[in-house]
């Protein structure tokens, strides 16, 4: 079960996403022009997608695939288009009807499912592969691990996710970040050593059988994430 940590900071995220930020998450995620802060972002999230797709079979038909926090679709779009039955899970409808709109049917052999609530819920099925992109980032890593370890359970042999690496850069712009007026904050980023990630998780019994791999950082200006790789076998 979620711990009250993970709750509050779900229901933060969920506020956030589907009050404050729809209408810049809706421009950053689209081709629109967007300022230079913003275009690194953009193209920081454009990278790490390819990364994770890369990471990825390239054929996915017939594979059931868990997306995480889907966002706006885009990592759902392109997976579905390998083949894939992907269910696309986001806490914010708004993101989610923001998805469903611009799918349309440019989706290839595969299927997409969108769904509005919480990537921890059991209700989702089994899955051959889960990928998070930047939705654990908020997380404290005990709730980190304790989702994927319940994602573990139900996942057949591959997890992708990211986590924000701790830097002093990151640190530094996470104190200024303070600064700014609360309501005007999105919800902070936790960062944590990549070490004690993989520590955490290759010493929880619920991660007997699995095994952390590749890792591989991005950073392109205020976009600073990295992806791990978790196996089973």
């Amino acid at each position: 079960m979620p711990t009250a940590t993970y709750a509050d900071r779900r229901q933060q995220l969920e506020t956030y996403f589907d009050r404050t930020a729809v209408e810049a998450w809706k421009r950053l995620t689209s081709d629109a022009p967007v300022s230079g802060i913003r275009a690194t972002v953009r193209a920081g999230r454009d990278t790490m997608r390819a990364t994770l797709l890369d990471w990825l079979p390239a054929d996915l038909t017939g594979r059931r695939i868990l997306d995480a926090g889907c966002g706006t679709g885009a990592l759902a779009i392109e997976a579905a288009r390998r083949g894939a039955h992907v269910v696309a899970v986001d806490l914010s409808p708004q993101l989610v009807a923001l998805a469903q709109d611009r799918i349309g049917h440019d989706h290839g052999d595969g299927r997409i499912d969108f769904r509005v609530g919480d990537m921890f819920d059991a209700a989702w099925g089994h899955f051959d592969h889960v990928v998070g992109m930047d939705s654990l980032i908020h997380y404290k890593p005990a709730d980190v691990v304790r989702v994927l370890a319940g994602m573990a359970a139900r996942t057949g042999d591959l997890m992708l996710f990211t986590f924000a690496p701790s830097s002093a850069f990151l640190q530094a712009f996470l104190a200024v970040g303070r600064l700014v007026p609360r309501g005007d904050r999105s919800p902070a980023i936790v960062p944590v050593a990549e070490h004690k990630l993989r520590q955490r998780i290759e010493a929880d019994p619920a991660f007997q059988g699995w095994r952390t791999a590749r890792t591989h950082r991005v950073a392109r200006g205020f976009y600073t994430s990295q992806a791990l790789e978790v196996l089973r076998g």
